[in-house]
């Protein structure tokens, strides 16, 4: 397996530690995060981790060792938490914590980086 990037490390460190600023400095102004709902761009992308956080402070992720394919790392992440917090995303009225357990089913997210400039695009 090709080493993968230092910046993914961080990334990955940044989301399995909660720290929304590791994480800002590790992905692209011109991040895309896809959902079936909507995309994200940067600064909603971090105002819904920091929502995830504060609603399910035991919020983890577990995922497989990330794979390069061509010029674009593939992860499989399986991650969950109890909401016992209040989930409080921009837009939205605040849900106060109902003490459930969520559990993303698991899935690939792909993710390109930018040559030059130690950012990730996450699509």
């Amino acid at each position: 397996m090709t080493a993968i990037p230092a910046v993914m490390q961080a990334y990955i460190a940044g989301l399995k530690a909660h720290d929304v600023d590791r994480i800002a400095a590790t992905v692209s102004d011109d991040l895309a995060f896809v959902t079936p709902a909507r995309t994200l761009n940067k600064e909603p992308f971090l105002e819904m981790l920091r929502a995830l956080y504060g609603g399910f402070p035991d919020w983890h992720y577990d995922h497989d060792e990330p794979e390069r394919r061509g010029d674009v790392i593939a992860v499989k992440w399986r991650q969950g938490g109890t909401h016992t917090g209040t989930f409080a995303w921009p837009g939205l009225a605040p849900i106060p914590a109902t003490g459930r357990v969520v559990r993303i089913p698991e899935h690939f997210r792909d993710f390109s980086t930018i040559t030059g400039t130690q950012r990730l695009l996450v699509w």
